[in-house]
C-alpha cells in the first residue's frame, strides 16, 4: 500500500471547492476526485470530507466536494455541477449511519440532523444507494467508490433493523466499482494513483481494505483464495447467520460471499497508519470552520471546533459498538510534538477562548497504549485486550501530554469530553495520580464513563467490565471528592434492552441507581446497527461466539426496560408498574408515586444526587 508523506502544504486551498467557480480559482476546470458528502462541508479533521479531501490533495490530487446534493431533483443538477471527474466519485454518507440519523431506536422519525445547516434533515435514507444510483445514471462509465460507516458495516449480507430483514451486501445492490471499509486514506490514495496510471477500476481487485465483486461464472471458474462464507439468501437462516458472523468476526483472511447475481470478495484489512502518517494528516491546514457559503450554523461543529484527536483505534471491542470494526483494535497515537503544534494553531484562531474542549479519541486514556503482538500479527481477534497482560497502557504518556498542552500559551483549560475507560485506570500509585490530575484539572463538574449495566450476565455479553469494577472505580472517585469546595459527579452511560438483558436486570439496575443517588433522564436504548456482535445476537437469539441462546427483548419489553430507568417520568408510570409485576417485585409498587416515581434512599451526609 502507499504511504502518506508530507506534500505541498502551500498547494492546499483555504477551503476545498464546493462550486465550479471555487474550483476554477484553484486553477482547475475538472477535479481528479469528487467527494459526494451527505454531511455539510465543515473544514475540520473530525469531518470525513475535510479529512479525506485534504489528505488526497496532500497526495497530489485535485478534489472538489458536492455537499448535501438535492437527491429529489430528477435532473441531478447538483450531482452534475462539476461534470465528470478525471478519476472517480467517492460517496461519503455521513459521520452517523444514515438510518440511525433518520430514526430513533423506537423507530420514530427524527426531526433534526446535527450535520446539516440549522440542524435541518436533508439526507435520504440509505444514502449510499440513492447517491450511487443517481451518479451511475448520469455518469455511467465513471468509477464510483463507496465507503464510510454505512457501506463499511454493510459489506456482507447483514440484518437491517429498520425493515426487520436480512439484506444483501451493499455491492450486490449499489452500482459501485469498489467498497472501501475502515478508515479510507490509504485505500483512496492507492485507487487514485492506479487509476491515474491507466489501470481500469475493474482490475483493482488486490487493494487491502476494499471489497469488489466478480461474476458467478468467473467465481466458479477461478475462485480467489480465501474463506467462503454462507451465501445469500441461505444466510437469512438464523443459525447460518450466526455461523457466518463468527467467521467474519474472527477472520483476517480474504472473505467471499456469493449472492444471487454476483459474488462479493473482501480483501484483508488495510494496515493502520503510522504515527508519522497520522501526524501529517491531522496537521493539514484545516480552517476548523464551516464553509462560508452556509448561512446557518452546523450544530455538530460547536462542541468539537476546538477539540484535538490524539489517536485512532479502540481495543475495548464492546459488542454493540462499530468503532472496532471501522477504526480497528490497534491503537495508533500521534506524537506529542504534533499534538502541541495543532493546539498552538488552534490558539491563534480569533474565536478561541482558552478551552481545548476535548483531547482524546474513542477512549481518551487509550492514548499511547501498545502491545508487542500488534507489530507481529496485529490484534488478537479472539482475546480481550483490556485484560491482557501483554498490553502496555499509556497512562504516563497521557499525563505528560495533558500537562504540556496545559502549558501552551492562551490555553486555560484542557478537558477530556470523550470519556475514559475507568477499568483501564491502574489500581496503583500511578493510576491514583492519573485519576487525581484528571479530576482536578481536566473535567468540569462531571466525568463521563460507560458501565452500560451492572448485571454481570449482561455486561459479559456486552464485553464490558462488571459491577465489581464499577463499584471499585466509584469508590476511588468518591475518595477524591473529600475537601473539594465543589463536588464532581460521574455521568455513567447506561443501556436498556441489550440482548441478554431481562426485565429483572433492569429493576436491579434501577435500584442500584437509586441506592447510589443517581437518576437518568436519557437512556440509550439498544439499536441493532449492522455488523456488530450485539446485532447478530439480536437477530439470531444466539451468541455467535459460543452458540448459546440469548434472550432478546422485543416489543413492549423494550419500552418497559427503558421506562424502568426513567421511573420519575409520569409518562412511564404504567410501564414501570408492568415491569415490576413481571419481575416479581410488586413490593416496590407501594413506593412508586405516579408523579414522582421511586423515592430516593435516605442516607446520612450530603443529599445531593448524581444526575446522569
Amino acid at each position: 500500500m502507499p504511504s502518506i508523506t508530507t506534500g505541498n502544504i502551500a498547494g492546499q486551498p483555504h477551503y476545498i471547492p464546493i462550486t465550479a467557480e471555487e474550483l476554477k480559482m484553484t486553477g482547475k476546470n475538472t477535479p481528479d476526485i469528487i467527494l459526494v458528502s451527505a454531511d455539510a462541508y465543515v473544514d475540520h479533521p473530525s469531518f470525513a470530507a475535510a479529512l479525506l479531501g485534504r489528505t488526497l490533495i496532500n497526495a497530489g490530487f485535485s478534489v472538489a466536494i458536492i455537499s448535501q446534493p438535492d437527491w429529489k431533483d430528477r435532473e441531478g443538477t447538483d450531482f452534475a455541477q462539476f461534470g465528470r471527474p478525471n478519476l472517480f466519485f467517492a460517496i461519503l454518507p455521513g459521520a452517523v449511519d444514515p438510518m440511525v440519523s433518520a430514526y430513533t431506536p423506537a423507530l420514530r422519525r427524527r426531526h433534526d440532523d446535527a450535520y446539516s445547516p440549522g440542524g435541518k434533515p436533508t439526507r435520504p435514507e440509505k444514502t449510499t444507494l440513492v447517491y450511487t444510483n443517481i451518479l451511475h445514471r448520469l455518469f455511467k462509465d465513471t468509477p464510483i467508490i463507496i465507503g464510510g460507516i454505512e457501506a463499511s458495516l454493510r459489506r456482507f449480507a447483514h440484518y437491517d433493523y429498520w425493515s426487520d430483514t436480512v439484506k444483501q451486501g451493499m455491492l450486490a445492490d449499489a452500482p459501485a466499482s469498489l467498497l472501501v471499509y475502515g478508515m479510507g486514506e490509504l485505500q483512496l490514495i492507492e485507487i487514485a494513483s492506479r487509476l491515474k496510471n491507466g489501470e481500469s477500476a475493474k482490475d483493482l481487485t488486490d487493494i487491502r481494505g476494499t471489497c469488489y465483486t466478480m461474476s458467478i461464472a468467473a467465481f466458479r471458474e477461478h475462485p480467489p483464495a480465501g474463506t467462503v462464507l454462507p451465501g445469500y439468501p441461505d444466510v437469512v437462516k438464523k443459525e447460518i447467520y450466526a455461523e457466518a458472523f463468527r467467521t467474519q468476526y474472527l477472520s483476517k483472511d480474504t472473505l467471499i460471499q456469493p449472492h444471487p447475481k454476483t459474488v462479493i470478495v473482501q480483501n484483508p484489512p488495510a494496515r493502520p497508519l503510522t504515527t508519522e502518517e497520522l501526524d501529517i494528516i491531522y496537521e493539514l491546514p484545516y480552517t476548523r470552520k464551516q464553509h462560508p457559503a452556509y448561512k446557518e450554523p452546523i450544530p455538530a461543529l460547536t462542541p468539537i471546533q476546538f477539540s484535538v484527536t490524539t489517536h485512532r483505534g479502540c481495543f475495548g471491542a464492546c459488542s454493540f459498538c462499530a468503532i472496532t470494526h471501522h477504526q480497528g483494535k490497534e491503537i495508533v497515537s500521534r506524537s506529542e510534538a504534533s499534538i502541541l503544534r495543532e493546539v498552538e494553531r488552534v490558539t491563534k484562531m480569533p474565536e478561541f477562548r482558552g478551552t481545548v474542549s476535548d483531547l482524546g479519541g474513542p477512549s481518551a486514556n487509550m492514548y499511547a497504549s501498545h502491545c508487542a503482538n500488534w507489530e507481529k500479527n496485529g490484534p488478537c481477534p479472539d482475546k480481550n485486550c483490556t485484560t491482557c497482560p501483554s498490553l502496555k497502557l499509556g497512562t504516563e504518556e497521557q499525563l505528560s501530554l495533558l500537562r504540556n498542552v496545559s502549558k501552551v500559551r492562551k490555553v486555560k483549560h484542557v478537558f477530556i469530553s470523550s470519556g475514559v475507560r475507568y477499568d483501564l485506570i491502574p489500581n496503583t500509585e500511578d493510576g491514583d495520580k492519573y485519576l487525581r490530575e484528571l479530576t482536578e484539572h481536566h473535567i468540569s463538574g462531571h466525568l463521563k464513563v460507560a458501565p452500560e449495566h451492572i448485571s454481570d450476565r449482561v455486561t459479559r455479553l456486552m464485553n464490558k467490565p462488571g459491577k465489581a469494577a464499577f463499584d471499585a472505580f466509584c469508590k476511588r472517585f468518591d475518595a477524591l471528592q473529600k475537601d473539594k469546595p465543589r463536588r464532581q459527579y460521574l455521568v455513567p452511560y447506561l443501556m436498556s434492552s441489550h440482548p441478554g438483558c431481562r426485565i429483572d436486570d433492569m429493576v436491579t439496575l434501577a435500584l442500584y441507581l437509586r441506592e447510589k443517588g443517581m437518576y437518568t433522564e436519557q437512556v440509550q436504548d439498544f439499536t441493532p446497527v449492522p455488523m456488530t456482535l450485539s446485532t447478530a445476537m439480536y437477530y439470531t437469539g444466539l451468541d455467535p461466539l459460543t452458540g448459546k441462546k440469548v434472550h432478546v427483548p422485543l416489543g413492549d419489553e423494550k419500552r418497559i426496560q427503558r421506562a424502568l430507568l426513567q421511573w420519575k417520568d409520569p409518562k412511564q408510570y404504567d410501564y414501570v408498574v408492568s415491569g415490576l409485576l413481571k419481575a416479581g417485585r410488586s413490593d416496590l409498587i407501594g413506593d412508586l408515586v405516579p408523579n414522582k416515581g421511586l423515592p430516593p434512599v435516605k442516607k446520612s451526609g450530603s443529599s445531593k444526587k448524581r444526575r446522569v
